[in-house]
């Protein structure tokens, strides 16, 4: 598995955005696309909600990529 550490510099960041951040996709609607297929997992559970907020000290998992969100 394939590990990121993604350095959160607010609050929160919405899930799509998290994955264009991270280099895993090229756009946030790609993004949406693929929560909206059930490719992503938050802390280990499927999620749908492509605008979620992702907070410091969750995981996101797609494919064998997993990006620990630190604050």
């Amino acid at each position: 598995m394939h590990h990121i550490d993604f350095q959160l510099d607010r609050d929160y960041v919405e899930l799509n955005q998290l994955l264009k951040l991270a280099g895993l996709c090229d756009s946030g609607g790609a993004g949406k696309a693929m929560v909206a297929e059930g490719l992503v997992r938050v802390d280990g559970a499927v999620e749908l909600r492509k605008t979620c907020k992702i907070r410091a000290g969750q995981t996101v998992q797609t494919g064998d990529t997993e990006i620990r969100v630190r604050d």
